[in-house]
C-alpha cells in the first residue's frame, strides 16, 4: 500500500493531433501541461508531435524531462524521418484532406521497442491500434493514486478512445477515472447524449457519472483525485494474462 501512495500518478490523454481553429484548445494544452508538471504526473499520450498532442507532450517535456512524456504509436503511423517528409506525404493527399492521425508522428525508428528520448518523452512503437490502447491503459493501472483518463478536444479518433475507455469501467476492466475537459463547450453535445441516454434508460443513473466533465483545466486533476466507481459498474472477472 505504502508503494502504491508513492508512485507518481500517470495520465493518459487523447486529444487531435491537429491544433484546431480555435486557440483556446492549444492554450488548454499547455496549461494541462503545466497542471501535471506541478502535481508530479506522468503523461502516457498517443505519440504526435503536432497539434493538441504536440503541444502537451513538448510542453511537459521542456518542464519535467523527457521522462515525464511516453508516447505510443503504432507503426503503420511511423511513415516518415523528417518534417519535410511528412509535409511530402501530406501535400501527396488530395488539397481538401487535413492532416489527422496519419501524420501523427514524425521519426526515425527502426528500434522495435521504441526510440531515443526526444522533446516530446520516450516513445514506444506497437504493431497496432489496439496494442496502442492496451499499452496506454496498463501504464495508467501502474500508476499511484489520480491515475486516469482525461480528453482534451479531437476529432473521431479522440472520442472514440475516450468512449471504449469509459465502457471499459463501465465493464469493470479498470476503475480509474475518465475526465472531459469541456473548454469552451466543446464536448456539450457528447454530454447531452450520455444525459439523454441515461433518460431513454440505456445508461444506469450511477453509470451516468463514470466519465466526468471538468469545465476548466484546473479542475481536471482534483477530479482525478476524487473518483469513485460507479455502484452500477460491472464486476466482471476479466482475468489476467
Amino acid at each position: 500500500m505504502a508503494d502504491s501512495e508513492t508512485k507518481p500518478a500517470v495520465v493518459c490523454v487523447f486529444c487531435g493531433s491537429v491544433p484546431g481553429s480555435n486557440p483556446v484548445h492549444m492554450e488548454a494544452a499547455r496549461t494541462l501541461a503545466a497542471e501535471f508538471h506541478k502535481h508530479n504526473v506522468k503523461l502516457v499520450y498517443g505519440g504526435g508531435t503536432t497539434g493538441l498532442m504536440g503541444e502537451l507532450a513538448r510542453t511537459l517535456v521542456s518542464l519535467a524531462g523527457p521522462k515525464a512524456v511516453h508516447g505510443i504509436i503504432p507503426r503503420a503511423l511511423v511513415k516518415v524521418a523528417t518534417v519535410g517528409g511528412m509535409r511530402e506525404h501530406q501535400e501527396g493527399q488530395a488539397s481538401t484532406q487535413k492532416p489527422g492521425k496519419a501524420a501523427e508522428r514524425v521519426i526515425d525508428a527502426t528500434d522495435a521497442d521504441g526510440i531515443p528520448e526526444s522533446e516530446y518523452g520516450v516513445t514506444t512503437i506497437v504493431v497496432d491500434m489496439h496494442t496502442r490502447k492496451r499499452m496506454m491503459a496498463e501504464k495508467v493501472l501502474e500508476g499511484g493514486p489520480g491515475s486516469g483518463f482525461v480528453s482534451l478536444a479531437g476529432g473521431f479518433g479522440t472520442i472514440e478512445e475516450v468512449m471504449e475507455m469509459t465502457t471499459w469501467n463501465q465493464l469493470g476492466i479498470h476503475k480509474v477515472g475518465v475526465v472531459l475537459l469541456n473548454i469552451n463547450g466543446y464536448w456539450d453535445g457528447l454530454l447531452a447524449w450520455v444525459r439523454n441516454a441515461v433518460n431513454e434508460g440505456y445508461i444506469s443513473v450511477s453509470n451516468g457519472v463514470i466519465l466526468a466533465e471538468a469545465k476548466e483545466v484546473s479542475e481536471v486533476w482534483p477530479k482525478l483525485l476524487a473518483y469513485q466507481v460507479s455502484n452500477g459498474r460491472m464486476q466482471l472477472n476479466w482475468g489476467e494474462e
